[in-house]
């Protein structure tokens, strides 16, 4: 089977719809943030939680502001 397969690179590959990336990072954050709401009795939890959703958060504002100034 493995024969018939071509060898590619990784750069060879078509890359994901971007559209598609950020929309499920905003997804991603907000089921993050409604698992705030639990019977956890530590707070280290919601830390986690907050540090992960803002940086999912932080990353599609930093692509917004770099596909708005034309950088990619």
């Amino acid at each position: 089977m493995a024969e018939h397969e071509p060898v590619t690179s990784p750069d060879q590959h078509k890359p994901g719809s971007p559209k598609a990336a950020r929309v499920s990072a905003v997804v991603v954050a907000l089921l993050l943030l409604t698992c705030l709401v639990g019977n956890h009795k530590g707070r280290i939890e919601d830390v986690w939680l907050l540090v992960c959703a803002g940086g999912l958060i932080l990353a599609v504002v930093g692509d917004w502001v770099l596909r708005r100034n034309g950088l990619r």
